[in-house]
């Protein structure tokens, strides 16, 4: 018996989509200070901007998981790709914070019908049953691939161009994914009895899981403290960080600045991350997911508190940086894969895309509240404090979860 391959060419193209559509939206932190000092926006303006793009993506992630599950696959693909690229384009003209606030929607939104709830979605289903775990961290390690090349192909464009021109070629990088849509042809993987139930019944079953009420909650604290150090950590880490020894290993391969650090260190949690996301999609084909997810959530919440208890130091940032992105997404492949287990693959772009939902309003407070707070406070550790304690909360919350399938419950 031939054994499934588990790099197919669904895999693939899709992680081609993730990683660039992730590339872009993972540089915004970058745009943080140029844009702040051309037009002398209060730190909260800019941070507003990019909390109103992650509110938009947790919004438009169930929207697009169910036209998806509808239309098929790349069609809410493409329609993700020229939102994303409008969205962009329009905010390279944008002149006052309503303006760059409101555009930012069309920004989520792209990147919801590029993002996560599709691509896995398309990934779990045609995956082999003993590779779906890992396959899914592979694609989410594809996002994290975009992570360490979008803050510092930011920095890089920044130094020749304006940051309008930047946003203007990233509208048109983001259309290039496009080209892999032949390979994204996912078959129907669902059961028999998933394809006949509804939607709707499907939900309310759903919602009438405390399980499902539990991962939903849980997934707050991950958009909370991830969107926080995207949009706040080049800042400031820019700001609060020891001078680099002109002398030292950081100089002499051109890491010069602390504002080039914070763009590196952006690169460094995603190219971490890869290791993180994959390993952890290794392991939940292995050891039951919640435990997993509750010793993820409760290890960031010590590296969060440490960090923030120590002088901030090139050394500190860098090792802040490595050991976070292990942990980064690590979250997404054993969240997306207890959805698929608990509730099945017909629908889980939406049902997974509700969940998303959870960790894009922890991604608002989390980018507003890191702006509204440095406005007020000068810096940024009470909202350090804040992502501290929810990630303890989170850890809690996965011990309960039931993580049978609900029709092996009934059983």
């Amino acid at each position: 018996m031939t054994k499934a391959p588990l790099f197919t060419p669904v895999l693939i193209a899709g992680s081609l989509v993730l990683m660039i559509g992730f590339a872009i939206r993972a540089s915004f932190g970058v745009f943080q200070i140029p844009i702040g000092s051309e037009f002398g926006w209060p730190r909260a303006e800019f941070s507003m901007a990019i909390a109103i793009q992650n509110l938009a993506w947790g919004i438009g992630q169930p929207l697009f998981g169910a036209l998806a599950e509808r239309f098929g696959d790349r069609r809410a693909i493409v329609l993700g790709a020229l939102t994303y690229a409008a969205g962009l384009l329009l905010t390279a003209f944008a002149v006052t914070p309503l303006q760059m606030q409101l555009l930012e929607v069309l920004v989520g939104f792209g990147v919801a019908g590029m993002g996560f709830g599709v691509i896995l979605a398309v990934v779990g289903r045609t995956a082999a049953p003993e590779h779906r775990s890992l396959a899914l961290g592979i694609a989410t390690a594809a996002g994290s691939a975009g992570q360490v090349i979008g803050a510092p192909a930011a920095e890089i464009l920044l130094a020749y161009f304006s940051w309008q021109m930047v946003f203007v070629i990233f509208a048109a990088v983001v259309l290039v994914p496009l080209l892999a849509l032949p390979w994204l042809r996912a078959p129907e993987a669902a059961t028999r009895a998933e394809l006949e139930e509804s939607l709707g019944s499907v939900l309310v079953r759903a919602f009438r899981d405390p399980s499902y009420t539990m991962i939903f909650l849980g997934f707050f604290s991950c958009g909370y403290q991830l969107a926080f150090v995207t949009a706040h950590f080049p800042a400031f880490v820019t700001e609060m960080c020891a001078a680099i020894d002109p002398s030292g290993m950081l100089a002499g391969i051109g890491i010069s600045t602390t504002s080039a650090l914070g763009a590196v260190s952006i690169a460094v949690i995603g190219l971490a991350n890869i290791v993180g996301t994959v390993l952890a999609g290794w392991l939940g084909h292995r050891f039951t997911k919640k435990y997993l997810l509750a010793g993820i959530y409760a290890a960031r919440t010590v590296i969060a508190a440490l960090f923030i208890m120590l002088p901030m130091t090139p050394a500190t940032v860098l090792l802040f940086s490595l050991s976070m992105g292990l942990l980064w997404l690590a979250t997404v492949p054993l969240t997306s894969g207890l959805v698929a287990h608990i509730y099945g693959l017909r629908y889980m772009g939406t049902l997974y895309g509700i969940v998303f939902l959870s960790h894009q309003l922890g991604s608002f407070l989390g980018v507003w509240l890191g702006g509204r707070m440095y406005d007020i406070t000068g810096d940024y550790t009470m909202v350090w404090w804040v992502g501290v304690g929810v990630g303890a909360f989170s850890a809690l919350v996965h011990l309960p979860i039931r993580e049978r399938p609900l029709e092996a419950r009934a059983a």
